[in-house]
């Protein structure tokens, strides 16, 4: 963190009025500066109460946030020496991000197989299920990553939603998607087109319709806001197209009876090393 001094300020009163650092007391600064886990950018202890020098760099190491165990498996689809790929459960984060470090894919893949190299050749969010790629090793990330970032990576997708009678399949979608920092939703604005979706009823079960789901492009939530923009949403879905708090806040809770009936179902690619076609299919089914 970078210290805001002021007149007569000591870094400890710098640290003290932090606010990702609100409930430390100054008997805790004592502590972790006792055991070495205040330092500065050289990694030399910070003496607490020497004055604040102006835009000074101070590394605090703090406790990981406490995060419910996602009691969910996460399977090796395929495994050789340039990538892994994965079918993700539900709840699950790609990698770490906010109160989200130990349980994400990619710190439980680097423990099991032992190797800190791994890295995502992309993302799904964290309430959608199904195939993810690591590479394995350095050498190879910017080829596999390449294939996300250039649309060479063919991807569909499964969702359960309600059937509308009136709606024919399959329907594209066609529109500009843009999110804001801190806002939990996206949302559609006017512009150049940037998210595309074509979307088709493949069954109408008990359980309600099994979508396949193709995306062209990459935004963020897209699929989860075309679902909801033809009032076909997807269950289980907290945000869209309405926000509903008290289901996006039960994975915190421990509680993953209802999750987001959306799975990344298959991946096909050109292998960038080899030349040779890939496909990898999920196992989990959303119905």
């Amino acid at each position: 963190m970078v210290l805001r001094a002021g007149p007569a300020r000591t870094v400890a009163d710098c640290l003290l009025d932090t606010r990702s650092l609100v409930g430390l007391t100054r008997a805790d600064l004592d502590n972790r500066a006792a055991h070495g886990e205040i330092v500065d950018a050289d990694g030399r202890p910070v003496a607490l109460d020497d004055p604040a020098r102006l835009n000074a760099s101070v590394f605090l190491y703090r406790d990981l946030p406490d995060e419910p165990h996602i009691p969910f498996d996460l399977p090796i689809l395929y495994r050789d020496d340039a990538i892994v790929v994965v079918d993700k459960p539900h709840f699950l984060a790609t990698m770490p991000r906010g109160r989200h470090v130990t349980e994400t894919a990619l710190v439980r893949l680097r423990r099991d197989l032992g190797n800190d190299l791994i890295a995502p050749a992309h993302r799904l969010d964290r309430l959608t299920a199904g195939v993810l790629l690591f590479t394995v090793r350095p050498d190879v990330r910017a080829a596999y990553q390449d294939l996300f970032a250039h649309r060479r990576a063919r991807k569909t997708y499964r969702a359960l939603a309600p059937v509308r009678p009136d709606l024919t399949t399959p329907v594209t979608i066609s529109n500009r998607i843009e999110k804001t920092a801190g806002d939990l939703r996206a949302r559609v604005v006017d512009g150049e087109v940037n998210a595309i979706s074509t979307i088709t009823l493949l069954e109408d079960t008990a359980a309600g319709g099994v979508y396949d789901l193709r995306p062209e492009t990459g935004r963020t939530h897209q699929l989860r806001m075309h679902m909801a923009e033809l009032g076909i949403g997807i269950v289980g879905d907290p945000l869209y197209p309405d926000i509903r708090p008290h289901l996006a806040e039960r994975p915190d809770h421990g509680d993953f009876r209802e999750p987001l009936r959306l799975v990344a179902y298959s991946l096909s690619f050109d292998d960038p090393l080899t030349g040779q076609a890939r496909e990898f299919v999920s196992g989990r089914s959303v119905a």
